[in-house]
This record gives C-alpha cells, sequence and structure tokens, in this order.
C-alpha cells in the first residue's frame, strides 16, 4: 500500500475543515484535505441557509393575514404553489452549495483532496482507500448527522430530516414534528404557514433550548397558537396504515410524514478512533481542549460539529481556525472563546446570548425584564408579542446574559452578545443612544428596569455622561 507524508492531514470539508486548512495554507505548510461523503458545509447543504429561505417564504405568505387591518384588499384570494416554492429553496440551496465549492475545493488537484473516508491506524497515520497518509498533525472536523432511532428507519422515507426534507418536490399534508429545539421549531413553524397540519412535540417541557422559565412560558403561549404542542413526554411512532401514528401520552395523531429533530450524532463511524490510543466516551468521542482544540497530548485536533459541543456555524469556524492554527506550527496555544449566541428564527425570533439564566446565583443576579406588547415600534409593525429579560451582576452592573422571544431578536442578540464580550455594566449601556423608534427600546426599558436593581450607578444622569 502506497504511503506519503503531508504536515496536517485535515478531515472533513465543511465549515470547520475549511477553516483548518486556511489556517494551515497560511502558516506554508503541507496539507491534504480528506472528505468522505457529500462535499460542501452542512449549513449550505441542509442547515441554516436552505432552512432560513424555507423560513422566508412561509413568514412571506403568512403576512398576508395581517394585511386587512391595514386595509389592503385581496390578500384572502392569495394561493401559494409550494412545489414552486420548494424549487426556489432549493434553487438557493444549490447556489450556496455552489458558491462553498467554487471558493474552496472545486480547483484542488485531487492529491491535495481526497474525496474518500480516513480511519487511523495510529494518531499519526491515516488509511484512505488504497494509500495511506502519515502526518504531523491531524485535525478531524467529521461533521454531525440527524439522529433517527434505530426503530424508526424501517418507516422509511416516512421519516424526514433536515438531509431529506429539503429535496422534496411537494409536500405532505400532514407532518408531526418530533423534538421541538432549533431546527424542529423553525421548520414546524414554516410547514405550518405553507399549509401543512403540523403537531409538535418534545419530551422536554421547555423548547427552543430555553432556560428563563418567563421566557420558555411566553414561547411556548405565542407559538402553541399556531401549531398544538405537546410537552414533557417521550413519542412514540408507529405504522397506521399509509401513514404513521404518533403518540405521546394521551395525545396521538395520525400524519402522512413525521419530521425528526432530536439532535444529532458525530459522524465518526469510520474512523476508528479507538486507535488513537485515549479513553472514548459514551458517544465515542475523545475528551478535548476546547481553547486548543487539542486531544490529549497528541498531535490531534478535533473541531465543528463532530464535537457536539457547538453546533453552530460561526463557532464550527472559530473551532477550525484554532485547531488548523495549533495544527500547523507545532506549538499549543489556548484561545478565548467569544460569548455563546444562539437564535432560532421562527417567528417571533427566540435567543439566548451568554450565560443561560439556570446557572446564575439568583441572590447575586438582577432580571431586567420588557414585554414587548407596548413597544411602539413592535406595535407598528403588528409584532407586539414576547418578552426580553436580560441578567446582571447585582454587585458590579456588568450584563451577563439575555433571553428573549420577540421581534427582530436576532439583532438584538447580536447587541447584547457584543456587549458582554466587551464587559460593559447595565450603566455604561444606558448612556448609549437609543433612537426612537426602533425597536432597540424594547433592550433599554430591560436595561432600565435591571439597572434599578444593581449596586454599581453612574455618575450624573443615567442617560448623560457627567458635563
Amino acid at each position: 500500500m502506497q504511503e506519503r507524508s503531508v504536515d496536517v492531514a485535515v478531515i472533513g470539508s465543511g465549515t470547520a475543515g475549511l477553516n483548518a486548512m486556511a489556517q494551515v495554507r497560511k502558516a506554508g505548510k503541507s496539507f491534504v484535505l480528506i472528505n468522505g461523503g457529500e462535499p460542501g458545509t452542512t449549513c449550505a447543504r441542509v442547515g441554516c441557509m436552505p432552512s432560513k429561505a424555507m423560513i422566508q417564504v412561509a413568514e412571506d405568505y403568512h403576512r398576508r393575514t395581517h394585511l386587512g387591518k391595514y386595509g389592503i384588499d385581496g390578500h384572502e384570494e392569495m394561493t401559494l404553489d409550494v412545489p414552486e416554492a420548494m424549487e426556489h429553496v432549493q434553487d438557493l440551496r444549490d447556489t450556496f452549495v455552489d458558491r462553498v465549492l467554487t471558493n474552496s475545493t472545486d480547483d484542488m488537484p485531487e492529491d491535495l483532496f481526497i474525496q474518500d473516508y480516513a480511519r487511523f491506524i495510529e494518531p499519526t497515520l491515516l488509511e484512505v482507500g488504497e494509500q495511506r497518509i502519515r502526518a504531523g498533525s491531524v485535525v478531524i472536523a467529521t461533521g454531525s448527522t440527524p439522529l433517527v432511532p434505530t426503530a424508526w428507519r424501517d418507516f422509511g422515507d416516512k421519516i424526514l430530516t433536515t438531509d431529506t426534507l429539503f429535496e422534496l418536490e411537494d409536500l405532505p399534508a400532514s407532518v408531526a414534528v418530533i423534538g421541538l429545539g432549533t431546527i424542529g421549531l423553525e421548520l414546524g413553524q414554516s410547514l405550518q404557514r405553507l399549509g401543512v397540519e403540523v403537531t409538535g412535540f418534545d419530551q422536554q417541557d421547555h423548547i427552543a433550548g430555553l432556560r428563563d422559565p418567563a421566557v420558555n412560558e411566553a414561547a411556548i403561549a405565542l407559538l402553541g397558537k399556531e401549531l398544538p404542542l405537546h410537552l414533557g413526554v417521550a413519542a412514540e411512532v408507529e405504522a397506521d396504515g399509509d401513514g404513521l401514528r404518533v403518540r405521546a401520552g394521551e395525545h396521538a395523531v395520525t400524519v402522512e410524514r413525521v419530521l425528526c429533530s432530536i439532535g444529532r450524532v458525530p459522524n465518526i463511524a469510520p474512523l476508528s478512533l479507538e486507535n488513537l490510543g485515549v479513553p472514548l466516551d459514551e458517544r465515542g468521542l475523545p475528551a478535548f481542549d476546547p481553547n486548543t482544540m487539542q486531544i490529549a497530548d497528541l498531535p490531534v485536533f478535533i473541531a465543528g460539529d463532530v464535537n457536539g459541543q457547538r453546533q453552530i456555524l460561526h463557532e464550527a469556524g472559530d473551532e477550525g481556525k484554532i485547531a488548523g492554527w495549533n495544527a500547523a506550527r507545532g506549538e499549543i496555544r489556548a484561545f478565548r472563546r467569544k460569548v455563546p449566541m444562539h437564535i432560532n428564527f421562527c417567528d417571533p425570533n427566540i435567543c439566548a446570548v451568554g450565560e443561560r439564566f439556570d446557572t446564575l446565583d439568583p441572590e447575586a443576579t438582577a432580571v431586567g425584564e420588557v414585554k414587548f406588547a407596548p413597544v411602539g415600534r413592535a406595535l407598528i409593525m403588528g409584532k407586539n408579542r414576547g418578552v426580553l429579560r436580560v441578567y446582571a451582576d447585582k454587585a458590579d452592573g456588568r450584563l451577563r446574559g439575555m433571553e428573549m422571544i420577540g421581534p427582530k431578536g436576532e439583532h438584538l442578540a447580536h447587541l447584547v452578545c457584543w456587549c458582554i464580550q466587551q464587559g460593559l455594566t447595565v450603566g455604561e449601556l444606558l448612556r448609549m443612544p437609543f433612537y426612537h423608534p426602533v425597536i432597540e427600546e424594547a433592550l433599554q426599558a430591560a436595561l432600565y428596569d435591571a439597572y434599578g436593581k444593581v449596586q454599581q450607578k453612574n455618575e450624573g444622569l443615567t442617560e448623560l455622561a457627567t458635563l
């Protein structure tokens, strides 16, 4: 069997792998990029981009239900051509995938980009097809795939995942969404708005990964107005004629398809990670340092969705950069990670930033709250629903986190995330300008509420620096 040597071998050509490869190139080191399965990033092929295309179509079509109150006639006659809408989603998806491939792997020679599966013989020796590759260091960035329980796989294409949903030319009449995290909620609401009869199930008593009980309660109330949500009991699926019967406690429904969104599992089956010689957890993964991405003291690094830590595109990109930097330079440097941020693009947006409510000491934390009902900009948009809660340290006033469901949450989440990363206090934020009328006034109101509960106060006027 032929053997060749490189400085760095990168396994996986998704977001983490491509960012790792870029760091290796910058360092001027030799490398090989190995990819088994479909090329292109999860985000572009089956994740954030096609889902947002579907969400946009669904939201625009749903908007017709609000037009009558503005005096706009004819909205009741609006119809949706679902196959054409799905074709539009697929066209956009293909555009995003083509851009990724064009800018990354399309022009790479075969000796640098090997489309096959790799497995470890030992920590720095890989077997890929009919050749072996000896690498100075290795980056594992093989991504993840939707989890489908073994018993459900016998139902074939009646079980949908994000890998198959966006391939449909038409939509089923009814769907049960099992798993109401970000993926389940986003796609479940979109399918409902596109004319599918949707029922949601989750064994947890919260949705969208929310930890704040007040925000979770508001989210369940708002999303529950559009589709039935059955929480707190695990769902069971069985065949029922040409469809599937989904049961959770006393609740049962027969549907054409089930959208399974109960989580993702790492793509590690071909890798033979046991040959790394380090302990593996119940998922088959080794422990690693999240600031260096290094596995034990090996010249092996793991980045992106495969490690199961922060399965979000910008985090995968950062992890790939960290892993690639360390793999290429022969020295291990720890990097500070960014403030966590989670955005669910359902309507209204559900967002979480920074430290979560259930991890904070209630005795040392000030909570500021605002409901969107009276917020002027939200009222004008006809989207004055939801609640925003910020968390600050009672002693020093420093902003620690936020959870919310409300309009334009994707923008508010970024503002709060940037402020936490800069270490700003509630008082310092209230000295920032807030235009009127804008949705950011909701954040301002929550900050005022928190400001009254923290010990650290501004000198002089709250709103103005000392003259």
